[in-house]
């Protein structure tokens, strides 16, 4: 018993010492900018592993610019497209994590009938080819705060504790930076396609131009990329991207930055 308790005990402390090394960081984020995180880091493997296996490796670029040079057009963009209530939340919206929760409950409901349909259907016809089901999509209800936690410190994987972890990160984040400060952060570091980081090196790939220099329309454009940009980077004239992008230009007027 004793040595269960020890056991516990170390775990603990080791929990602890780790939350106090990521408090450290986010605190030195305050004047030295963070010139690459866990999710980059992963990109760089995944990249060097394609280029060991004789596949082509895409072209790596990233530049981090401070909060002038980045135009008040994409950061209102931004804002609108992934997380409204951005000045407001304390670094986690609890409404959009139980909104979340419910909408992929009820998907994957719809997930599993279609699957048990599709089973019932191939045991009428031993005979014929059982028919792929589409698993559930499941949405997160992340702040931007939560996704700039992530993109620094954690891997890609979706369990609780992983998340738990996120939504720790994400208080500590609130509490040390700024949202001025966290958002340019989230801007310099977010993904926008492949081997594309930062709204810089987004801006020069997209439009041949700086982030300073986007227009209400490319800084839209750019927004509603995010939550797949490897998906639309080669779709930017998409019907779905264009009605995102209407839509957000009419949400940015209203959007208060920080």
């Amino acid at each position: 018993m004793k040595r269960l308790w020890r056991y516990l005990s170390w775990c603990v402390l080791a929990g602890l010492a780790l939350q106090a090394f990521f408090l450290f960081r986010i605190a030195t984020m305050t004047v030295v900018p963070p010139h690459s995180t866990a999710f980059m880091r992963s990109e760089i493997a995944r990249v060097g592993m394609k280029a060991i296996g004789g596949q082509r490796p895409w072209r790596w670029s990233h530049e981090w610019v401070e909060a002038k040079d980045i135009s008040d057009q994409l950061r209102r963009a931004v804002i609108a497209s992934e997380d409204g209530g951005f000045i407001d939340h304390p670094g986690v919206d609890w409404a959009a994590i139980e909104s979340a929760w419910d909408k992929n409950q009820r998907r994957q409901a719809q997930a599993e009938k279609r699957a048990a349909a599709a089973a019932a259907r191939a045991a009428q016809r031993p005979q014929a080819a059982t028919p792929a089901v589409r698993p559930a999509k499941i949405i997160g209800g992340s702040t931007i705060t939560q996704q700039l936690a992530k993109n620094l410190f954690l891997s890609g994987e979706r369990t609780l504790l992983r998340k738990g972890q996120e939504l720790v990160l994400a208080l500590m984040i609130e509490a040390v930076l700024d949202k001025d400060r966290i958002l340019t952060i989230y801007l310099n570091s977010v993904e926008w396609g492949h081997g594309v980081f930062g709204a810089q090196a987004a801006s020069q790939r997209y439009f041949n131009k700086s982030a300073a220099q986007l227009s209400r329309a490319e800084a839209a454009r750019l927004a509603v990329m995010l939550p797949s940009p490897k998906f639309f980077e080669n779709r930017t004239a998409s019907a779905y991207l264009n009605n995102r992008a209407n839509t957000t230009l009419a949400r940015m007027p209203s959007v208060q930055l920080p």
